[in-house]
């Protein structure tokens, strides 16, 4: 049974981008790697021809997992989500209070995260423990070293 994934519209862009480029451009030449190294002899002695197989097989197993992750996605519509609370795709400001530090995250799925564009995953811890809190409550985060705790100090989108 697969998983749904929400993705926002440049995410599922991206998914797909990914996908076309992979059946296009990547399976050709895969397929083409493997007419060259047939062509030149003896299959059973052939470590050319046994590698571009197996390059094939990779790309194939690539190719179907985002096949099944693109069927299962869904686009968030920003339009419906609530801006009282943390959720999918807002814009978090917090405030660590053990050492007085401003932080400004957007949660995303997990596919679109990139920390050094300030994207964090809803299911990364700090992500989890943001989820469904509104403006001036406390989230209590269980991190590997401990536990942190952030002032939300303003939510956007």
């Amino acid at each position: 049974m697969s998983k749904v994934s929400y993705y926002t519209a440049e995410g599922l862009k991206k998914l797909r981008e990914e996908l076309n480029h992979l059946r296009d451009v990547e399976r050709p030449k895969a397929s083409q790697a493997i007419a060259e190294a047939r062509d030149k002899g003896d299959l059973s002695e052939n470590a050319e021809y046994d590698a571009a197989k197996e390059a094939q097989g990779m790309l194939e197993m690539k190719i179907a997992k985002l096949e099944e992750i693109h069927a299962n996605a869904r686009l968030i519509d920003e339009s419906q989500l609530d801006m009282s609370k943390v959720l999918v795709l807002s814009k978090v400001k917090i405030k660590n209070q053990t050492n007085g530090m401003e932080m400004t995250y957007t949660l995303v799925a997990d596919g679109e995260a990139d920390l050094a564009s300030g994207k964090i995953s809803v299911n990364s811890p700090i992500g989890k423990g943001l989820l469904g809190k509104s403006v001036g409550e406390v989230a209590d985060i269980q991190v590997p070293n401990g536990v942190m705790k952030f002032d939300i100090l303003e939510i956007s989108r």
